[in-house]
C-alpha cells in the first residue's frame, strides 16, 4: 500500500483488524458506511477509511489478477496465509 507523511494515515494491526471486521457489518448498502467504519476503527476519519478501503480493493484486484506473485511460504505459514486469504474473500468489499 502507499505511504503518506501524515501520521493519521498509519494503520496499526489492531486498526486493520477492526477495519476488516467492520467491513463484514457495514457493506456497500449501509447508510453512512464510511462514518460507521471510522467509528468502529477509532482514530480515523471517514475519508481516511474510504482511502484505506480503496487501497485494499486495489491490492486485492492486483493479487487476483496475478500482478503480485505469491511469496514462497513454508507449509505452516502458507496454511495461515490461505486461511487469511479465505477470510479476506468473505469480506463484503464492494
Amino acid at each position: 500500500m502507499g505511504s503518506s507523511s501524515s501520521s493519521s494515515s498509519l494503520w496499526s494491526s489492531k486498526q486493520n483488524k477492526l477495519f476488516e471486521n467492520a467491513l463484514t457489518v457495514y457493506d456497500k448498502e449501509s447508510p453512512e458506511r464510511w462514518q460507521n467504519l471510522a467509528r468502529a476503527v477509532g482514530g480515523k476519519t471517514a475519508e481516511e477509511v474510504k482511502t484505506h478501503y480503496d487501497m485494499l480493493v486495489e491490492d486485492v484486484h492486483n493479487i487476483e489478477s496475478g500482478r503480485v506473485p505469491l511469496p514462497n511460504y513454508n507449509t505452516k505459514q502458507y496454511s495461515n496465509f490461505l486461511e487469511e486469504q479465505q477470510r479476506l474473500k468473505s469480506l463484503k468489499l464492494q
